[in-house]
């Protein structure tokens, strides 16, 4: 099972980032628990976590109108991890590019 589906880079959380370094959010796989996910980004990211904070968001009903008519839809459901790293501890999703 992979665990860590992808790091969520948004404006919220790099302000949220810049404020305090320690803080980051994943989206994870939803079957996973908080230990699995702990374990998952220490080896991932060689770095040391103190807290996983876990939400799950429901998929959304969504619809619109077009040219072919109405359309109903849904947004997937995923699972959120937001990661507490141990003092001193940085991730930087950045040094690849």
């Amino acid at each position: 099972m992979n665990i860590i589906v992808k790091p969520i880079i948004t404006e919220k959380m790099t302000k949220i980032n810049e404020k305090d370094n320690a803080r980051c959010a994943f989206i994870v796989d939803r079957r996973a628990n908080k230990i699995e996910i702990k374990k998952a980004i220490e080896d991932l990211y060689s770095v040391k976590v103190e807290s996983v904070n876990t939400i799950n968001y429901s998929g959304k009903r969504k619809a619109r109108y077009t040219k072919a008519g109405y359309i109903q839809g849904r947004t997937n459901a995923f699972k959120k991890a937001m990661i507490t790293l141990a003092k001193g501890d940085t991730i930087d999703f950045f040094s690849n590019i």
